[in-house]
């Protein structure tokens, strides 16, 4: 009499390994195998797992892609959050006006207003105040008693240094190597190879504002050096 059994499978026939990954086992293969009895001959049926490849498994690169791009604008938004006070910090401090210009701030840091100025700075006065790009900038009151319409740069055009204005001899002369200007800040004497640089002076609505002056040097006749 024949007979059929079902072997018990073991856990190495419910999975197979397929680079390096084990993989649970899709399908079972029936074998049918002959064996001998004690009375007669049998036939069992044994069961035998293995396993059908799983298709690899690709990454969606929509997805790996989105979550760059969100990582991305994670780290680039603090940052430029972060450099906007940098650069306010380091950008000159005025505000524009005239066509690039910038207001002259006083010693404290204040607009310097015009009516204000003339009240406490007499004729023939040279004060320095904050002028473009921050530079130190003599602004002068003319005999008059009105302010000059120019500007006078007090950066000595040698090594740099800021050149005071001496009243008793009636010119600029820079302590560090003894260059000396004319009270319009034309060189007289060097080592200084140049005269100081000028800045159109305007009053926009009661205060001073210091202009980039690109035009011919009205005291020497020739194009602008530091334009």
């Amino acid at each position: 009499m024949a007979s059929t059994t079902v072997s018990p499978a073991t856990p190495s026939q419910l999975c197979s390994v397929k680079n390096g990954i084990a993989c649970p086992s899709q399908a079972l293969v029936v074998r049918r195998q002959k064996m001998g009895i004690a009375k007669g001959k049998g036939r069992r049926i044994a069961c035998q797992a293995t396993s059908i490849p799983a298709d690899d498994r690709v990454p969606d690169m929509g997805k790996r892609q989105l979550m760059n791009l969100l990582l991305l604008g994670a780290i680039s938004l603090p940052s430029a959050g972060m450099l906007i006070p940098y650069t306010a910090f380091f950008a000159p401090p005025g505000s524009g006006s005239n066509a690039g210009g910038t207001i002259a701030k006083d010693a404290v840091g204040n607009d310097v207003v015009a009516e204000q100025w003339l009240k406490t700075h007499g004729p023939g006065d040279r004060t320095l105040t904050q002028g473009l790009k921050g530079d130190p900038t003599y602004l002068v009151v003319e005999k008059d008693r009105t302010l000059a319409t120019y500007g006078i740069n007090a950066v000595c055009t040698h090594l740099g240094c800021v050149v005071p204005w001496n009243q008793a001899e009636n010119k600029f002369i820079c302590p560090c190597h003894g260059s000396q200007y004319n009270d319009q800040g034309r060189v007289v004497r060097g080592p200084a190879p140049l005269s100081l640089a000028l800045a159109h002076c305007d009053i926009d609505d009661g205060k001073v504002v210091f202009v980039p002056w690109v035009e011919t040097d009205f005291r020497t006749g020739l194009d602008p050096w530091w334009a």
